[in-house]
């Protein structure tokens, strides 16, 4: 089981999204799901910069 999964780890994450992906589509509908998307690498992006900065440990000591 550990070998499968080490060989096949990134096509079935990405199959994951994508299904995800699809559901948020149906249920939701194109813009409110381009609305988290973008909200979302957004959050990523400012996580990894607050990260790189150190400005939350400093926040927090």
């Amino acid at each position: 089981m550990q070998e499968f999964w080490e060989e096949f780890k990134l096509p079935i994450i990405i199959g994951l999204a994508g299904f995800i992906l699809a559901l948020l589509f149906i249920t939701l509908g194109f813009f409110k799901t381009l609305l988290i998307l973008v909200l979302t690498v957004v959050g990523v992006l400012l996580g990894f910069y607050l990260k790189r900065s150190g400005t939350l440990e400093r926040f927090f000591k």
